[in-house]
């Protein structure tokens, strides 16, 4: 099963998609789209983040790419296994990943990078498309309290029953499980909210969960 990606072209949010087409006459050489998902569909591991970045996905095509919280996302993904290649903040680097992919709670650029729960919501049908397309699923990492509501909410699940705390790991039933993290933005990084080795240690703890199944 292919899960349903926006078109180029969605209308689902107008505010997005003025936003977009205001880039695409700017920079015409930019992605200016909505962002596919990166990664093997039969992969365990699916890490959800917050939307595409102005300059980083938005303008490369590739969730996480060309933007700063890329660089720790992709070089700790290599770390433990989950990528080979090289990542040089291209859509063309030869970055392949291993038993993991990568995607947005919203697949479109929203100005500074703050979505409304109105486009989180439009945009969940493609978030629970892709989680129900994925037959090996069995851990999802979400980057920040967006991605993680979206994902509980994807799952018909109760908010109220899964709280998000850096480093939790939620059991959603099912085999599938939920951990996790403060969103590796630069803004995180540079606060000290989150730091190299706290977000290592969450995919390590991923790393493990997957290994013993």
């Amino acid at each position: 099963m292919t899960p349903q990606e926006p078109p180029r072209d969605c209308g689902l949010c107008p505010r997005l998609a003025g936003f977009r087409a205001r880039h695409r006459s700017a920079e015409p050489g930019w992605h200016n789209a909505p962002v596919p998902s990166f990664g093997p569909l039969d992969s365990r591991l699916l890490i959800v983040g917050l939307a595409p970045g102005l300059r980083g996905a938005n303008r490369t095509g590739r969730p996480f790419t060309g933007d700063y919280a890329g660089d720790l996302l992709y070089a700790t993904l290599l770390e433990f296994g989950f990528a080979t290649g090289g990542y040089d903040r291209r859509a063309d680097d030869g970055l392949t990943l291993v038993d993991c992919r990568v995607t947005n709670a919203v697949r479109c650029v929203p100005p500074e990078n703050r979505p409304v729960g109105a486009e989180i919501n439009a945009c969940r049908r493609f978030l629970a498309g892709e989680i129900e397309a994925m037959p090996r699923l069995a851990v999802v990492l979400a980057l920040g309290t967006v991605a993680h509501t979206s994902v509980v909410r994807a799952l018909g699940r109760r908010v109220a029953g899964f709280k998000f705390a850096h480093g939790a790991m939620h059991t959603l039933g099912g085999g599938l499980t939920l951990a996790d993290s403060y969103h590796c933005s630069r803004y995180n990084l540079n606060t000290g909210r989150l730091t190299e080795a706290m977000f290592h240690a969450v995919i390590a703890i991923v790393r493990e969960t997957l290994d013993r199944r």
